[in-house]
C-alpha cells in the first residue's frame, strides 16, 4: 500500500498514561520517543539500522524540529510515518508526521544525521549504508532543521546531573532526554510550546553535570546547555502557552 506524502515507513501506537501530562495531553519528549522509535523500525527493516554495530558505525542525531497542531491525549490511537529525505554533504534528512484516527495531523517534524565510526568519531558519508531509493543523495529537502543560536534576555537557570535512565544503546545521553531537560525546565515557568527546534552539539556522559539557561526573545524561548564550558546543546522553543 502506498503511503501518504511518499513516507515509507509507518507505525501505530497508542498514548499510554506514563506519556502524558497532568492535562492528560502527551508531553513532547514522549513524542520524540515515538518519533525515535519508527526512525529505528525503518532503519532495521532495511539494514541501516542496529546492524551498522557490527561495523562499528552509528547514527547520530544532529538537529531535531517538532512542529505540534495539536496534542493528543491519553489512550488516542495515532499512526506515525517517516521516510528519507536526500542527503546534503554529510547530513542525511529524515521526515516524520503524525496522525490521529481520522487522518487529520498531528504533528510533522524534520531531522538530520551524521553517520560515525564508533572509534574514532569520524563523520562517514551517509551514502555509503543507505539504500538509494529511501535516500536520494541528489534530493536535499526544503525544508531543513536550523542551526541555532543564542540570544535574548536570561530569565531562569537549572542545574542538573546525567542520571543512569538518561543514557542510550551507546552510553550517551539519549535526545530525547534533552527534550524532557528542556519541557521540565520551561513547566516551572509555565511554558509549554508547540514548536521546537534542537542542534544537538557534543557528547553527554553518566554523571556530567549540565547548566542549563532560559533565554527570552522576540521569537519565544531559547535554552542553552553546557557541561563547564562545552556547549552540548542548544533548543529554540515558541507556540503554545506562555504565562
Amino acid at each position: 500500500m502506498r503511503l501518504p506524502e511518499d513516507f515509507q515507513f509507518e507505525k501505530s501506537a497508542e498514548v499510554g498514561s506514563f506519556q502524558v501530562h497532568p492535562n492528560g495531553k502527551i508531553r513532547l519528549s514522549s513524542l520524540a520517543d515515538f518519533l525515535q522509535e519508527i526512525a529505528w523500525k525503518h532503519a532495521d527493516s532495511a539494514d541501516f539500522g542496529r546492524n551498522l554495530m557490527e561495523s562499528k558505525q552509528m547514527w547520530a542525531l544532529s538537529r531535531l524540529e517538532i512542529q505540534v497542531s495539536a496534542w493528543p491525549s491519553w489512550g488516542d490511537q495515532i499512526q506515525l510515518f517517516t521516510g528519507g529525505r536526500g542527503a546534503e554533504k554529510l547530513f542525511a534528512f529524515r521526515e516524520f508526521m503524525v496522525w490521529e484516527a481520522s487522518q487529520r495531523v498531528l504533528a510533522r517534524a524534520m531531522s538530520s544525521w551524521l553517520l560515525l565510526n564508533m572509534e574514532t568519531k569520524r563523520i562517514q558519508r551517509p551514502e555509503s549504508v543507505l539504500p538509494g531509493q529511501l535516500f536520494d543523495p541528489k534530493l536535499a529537502p526544503t525544508w531543513q532543521p536550523e542551526k541555532l543560536t543564542c540570544s535574548g534576555s536570561e530569565i531562569h537557570q537549572l542545574k542538573l546531573q546525567v542520571r543512569y535512565s538518561d543514557l542510550d544503546l551507546y552510553h550517551h545521553v539519549n535526545n530525547t532526554s534533552y527534550i524532557r531537560w528542556v519541557e521540565d525546565l520551561l513547566a516551572e515557568k509555565q511554558i509549554f510550546p508547540d514548536f521546537i527546534s534542537i542542534n544537538y552539539l557534543a557528547e553527554c556522559h553518566l554523571g556530567d553535570e549540565l547548566e542549563l539557561v532560559l533565554y527570552k526573545n522576540d521569537s519565544g524561548f531559547v535554552v542553552d546547555g553546557k557541561v563547564g564550558a562545552k556547549q552540548v546543546f542548544i533548543a529554540k522553543v515558541s507556540g503554545g502557552t506562555f504565562h
